[in-house]
C-alpha cells in the first residue's frame, strides 16, 4: 500500500512539490534519488500555474518555471529525442518520432504568461527538485488555477495524508472530503 502513489501523477502545489524529501537511491543500478511526501514514495507529479520563465535551446531542451502562487517549479522538456544516442538504443525510430513531435508541439505552446498544466517525472538538477515534462496542456479555463489549488488541498488532506502507517489525518468532520461526501450521497440515496 505504501507504493500505491509511486507511478501516479500526484497533484501538488508548488511549495509541497519543492519540499519533498529526497533520499539517495538504495539500488546500486539506479543513481537517481527517490522522493517522498510524509514517507510515501512519489515518482510523478502534476502541477498547474503561470509560465514565468522560458529558456529555449532548439533541438536540445526547453527549461521553464511554473508559478502557482505558492512557489515556482522548475520544469525541463527535452527536445533531443532524434539526436540522443541514449534514446536511440532504447526506443524504436517510429516511437522516437512521435515523442519528438509531441515535445516540439508542447514547446511551441509554452509561452511566458500562459497558464499551463504540466505532468512529468520528479527529478533533481543541481540538488533542486524539478519536473522532467512528459506532457503540457495550456489551460484556457479561467477557473483552472483555483480548481487545481482546491483539488491539491483536498487530495493532500483526504488522500495523501491518510495512508496506513502515517497516523490519522485531519478530523473528517471538519474537512469535507471524498469520504464525507460519499456518506452524504449514500444517506440521500437511502431516503
Amino acid at each position: 500500500m505504501q507504493n500505491s502513489l509511486y507511478n501516479t501523477y500526484v497533484k501538488l502545489l508548488a511549495f509541497d512539490l519543492l519540499s519533498l524529501t529526497q533520499t539517495p537511491s538504495s539500488s546500486s543500478s539506479v543513481s537517481e534519488p527517490t522522493f517522498s511526501r510524509r514517507g510515501i514514495p512519489l515518482s510523478r507529479a502534476e502541477t498547474l500555474g503561470t509560465v514565468t520563465l522560458r529558456d529555449y535551446k532548439p533541438h536540445k531542451f526547453l527549461r521553464f518555471l511554473i508559478d502557482d502562487g505558492t512557489a515556482s517549479v522548475p520544469c525541463i522538456l527535452w527536445l533531443n529525442h532524434m539526436t540522443s544516442p541514449y534514446l536511440a538504443r532504447r526506443r524504436r525510430p517510429d516511437d522516437l518520432r512521435l515523442i519528438a513531435d509531441s515535445a516540439a508541439r508542447f514547446a511551441a505552446e509554452v509561452r511566458v504568461g500562459v497558464v499551463a498544466r504540466v505532468r512529468g517525472r520528479i527529478g533533481c538538477y543541481n540538488g533542486k527538485v524539478q519536473i522532467t515534462v512528459s506532457d503540457v496542456f495550456v489551460e484556457r479555463d479561467p477557473n483552472a488555477e483555483i480548481l487545481h489549488c482546491l483539488e491539491c488541498i483536498n487530495l493532500a488532506l483526504n488522500c495523501y495524508n491518510v495512508l496506513p502507517g502515517l497516523g490519522p489525518g485531519p478530523d473528517p468532520a471538519l474537512v469535507p472530503g471524498p469520504s464525507s461526501i460519499c456518506k452524504e450521497n449514500q444517506a440521500e440515496n437511502a431516503e
